[in-house]
């Protein structure tokens, strides 16, 4: 049993929510806040305080968790939890942001007097749910005692990056990692789109890479999706992956780097977020193919 902490989660959505639950469910207090209640109102009956401001969410933490859209949201958000902040709060940033928005939250938490941990995730909604996320970490290791016990209650292991969370280490790793599985996705969804168009069976496909090198889960998991309609509720939604797919695209311009990959997997999630698919899981950028037809009919 570790010792009880005062654990603030600032963002509620699909992966702050199961975060909470499994702080809470660890034994720790946890106040969360989110910019709409009524999805933060639930977590109540899982022992969780809700909070009506960010403000209100941080005061006499032990630790601020931050899972929010973007960088910028994270800054303004932790701008209006300011006044309640004290110093030497440890502050886990597991928001997905770009590099210079990691500057800009690191910048802040010196300002407040914070001790900074760049903390990104890797998994979607199932292994938040059951605490089995990928913890990327970068931080002070004077305060890691503070935070490891937040990780080890929503994580299944931690991937220590860094000694300084300003260095963006650990969110550097999350981009290269979500570059493979944004392509991934989408290469599942086109092989589904030119079957379709090519009068394929996809299971003829899949018969014809059973077993071998090219067969994976994940190819498996993300057509099922589509193949069985069940891209709601979404374990990663259309519209968050545009966003990371975009900030992996920056991350590559900024270092010299062209990833056509990644800016055409920006550009088929976009597609399919104005075709109506933005609150789908990824999976659903499959209908980008289809130009004339948004429902890939």
């Amino acid at each position: 049993m570790t010792d009880n902490l005062a654990v603030s989660v600032l963002g509620t959505g699909i992966m702050g929510a199961a975060m909470a639950r499994n702080l809470a469910r660890a034994g720790h207090t946890v106040h969360a806040w989110n910019r709409s209640r009524d999805k933060a109102e639930p977590l109540a009956a899982e022992g969780v305080h809700i909070a009506g401001t960010p403000a209100a969410a941080v005061r006499d933490a032990d630790v601020v968790l931050t899972m929010l859209y973007d960088g910028a949201a994270v800054l303004e958000v932790m701008r209006q939890a300011a006044p309640a902040l004290r110093p030497g709060t440890a502050w886990v940033q597991s928001t997905t942001a770009g590099l210079d928005a990691i500057a800009e939250l690191a910048a802040f938490a010196r300002e407040h007097g914070l001790v900074f941990y760049d903390a990104p995730v890797l998994g979607t909604r199932q292994p938040a749910e059951a605490g089995q996320l990928l913890v990327l970490a970068a931080g002070p290791g004077e305060s890691r005692q503070t935070v490891t016990p937040v990780f080890d209650a929503v994580g299944a292991r931690t991937v220590w990056t860094g000694e300084d969370g300003a260095d963006a280490g650990a969110t550097r790793l999350k981009l290269v990692a979500n570059s493979w599985v944004l392509a991934a996705t989408n290469a599942a969804g086109e092989v589904l789109a030119l079957a379709k168009a090519l009068g394929v069976d996809p299971q003829s496909f899949f018969d014809a890479i059973d077993g071998g090198p090219l067969d994976m889960g994940y190819l498996r998991v993300k057509t099922g999706l589509v193949l069985e309609g069940r891209l709601t509720p979404p374990s990663f939604a259309v519209t968050t992956a545009a966003k990371d797919a975009h900030l992996i695209v920056e991350a590559g311009e900024q270092h010299g780097v062209r990833l056509d990959v990644a800016a055409a997997s920006a550009a088929r999630f976009d597609r399919a977020a104005a075709q109506g698919h933005g609150d789908e899981d990824m999976a659903a950028a499959y209908y980008a193919s289809f130009d004339d037809d948004p429902a890939g009919a």
